[in-house]
């Protein structure tokens, strides 16, 4: 049996979270009493020889009774029950953004600011966000993807190291992406821009990609690209972080930037260990004159 505490931010996913859970086989119940959830466990436990997974969501709404949560992990530890924590993060300014779109007030808002509601969750929820074993940012990710990870993690059995990596490819002509964290500069690469057969396509096809990569210069990038990831995601893991965007860019985001992002993306997907999208920025933008 697996029991799962499925707790986070308010807007960050759980509802969500639980009905994707509830399709892949777990018993689901959300924002149970504090109080109950000892004597559920003990009856889930003891009327049955082979007890369902088990998902109980937890929020903000359980009030002053979270602090009863202590308490409940400490008596399941004695009582030898396994559980594991899903904590559902996001960055503030896409939960403002949130709770803007759909009118709801912040549980813990008031007649205030949502930010400072928000703020106030943090603190509350600080504790079980340590104690998580699971860490997913849902600020950039669909719910299909979420659905993936999830998967991934309680279905599949997959090692999860609570990072989800991002690879995005842009055009320097529009701006350098907001939310990166790694930027790299691909514009030193072969640019089909100036082979009209070429001009109108993008790097998501072959001749576009083999364009792109001849000479060799894109392949010693690529490996030299690939070893700094291999270096630095481990130990951004380590350092707690679970959101990164790895930005490649070129002039106008639809040619070397995709090529090389795609490549990047590739190589990454043998690590089952953490998240990974791919997205281009710019790739349908200034269609008939874009690099």
């Amino acid at each position: 049996m697996k029991l799962v505490i499925v707790t986070g931010m308010s807007g960050a996913g759980k509802t969500i979270a639980l009905k994707i859970l509830e399709d892949i086989g777990f018993d689901c119940i959300d924002n149970l009493p504090i109080s109950l959830i000892e004597k559920l466990t003990d009856l889930i436990m003891g009327n049955s020889s082979q007890p369902r997974d088990t998902a109980l969501g937890l929020d903000i709404r359980s009030g002053e009774g979270l602090a009863g949560l202590e308490q409940v992990f400490s008596h399941w530890r004695e009582k030898g029950i396994s559980y594991e924590i899903l904590f559902l993060d996001c960055s503030d300014e896409i939960l403002i953004k949130r709770y803007k779109e759909t009118r709801r007030a912040h549980p813990l808002a008031g007649q205030g600011r949502i930010d400072r509601g928000i703020a106030r969750e943090r603190e509350k929820l600080g504790f079980l966000k340590e104690k998580a074993d699971y860490i997913i940012d849902t600020s950039m990710l669909l719910t299909k993807e979420l659905k993936q990870e999830l998967e991934k993690i309680f279905l599949e059995n997959q090692k999860f190291e609570n990072l989800f990596v991002t690879i995005l490819s842009f055009g320097f002509k529009y701006g350098i992406p907001a939310d990166a964290d790694l930027v790299f500069d691909v514009r030193f690469l072969p640019n089909p821009y100036y082979d009209v057969r070429l001009r109108g396509r993008t790097g998501e096809e072959r001749d576009v990609q083999d364009f792109v990569m001849q000479g060799g210069k894109a392949h010693i990038f690529l490996e030299k690209l690939y070893d700094l990831m291999e270096f630095l995601l481990p130990n951004y893991v380590a350092e707690g972080k679970n959101q990164l965007v790895v930005a490649i860019g070129c002039t106008g985001g639809k040619h070397r930037s995709v090529t090389i992002s795609r490549a990047l993306y590739e190589r990454l997907k043998t690590h089952e260990e953490w998240g990974l999208k791919i997205e281009h920025r710019d790739i349908d933008k200034d269609s008939k004159r874009g690099k």
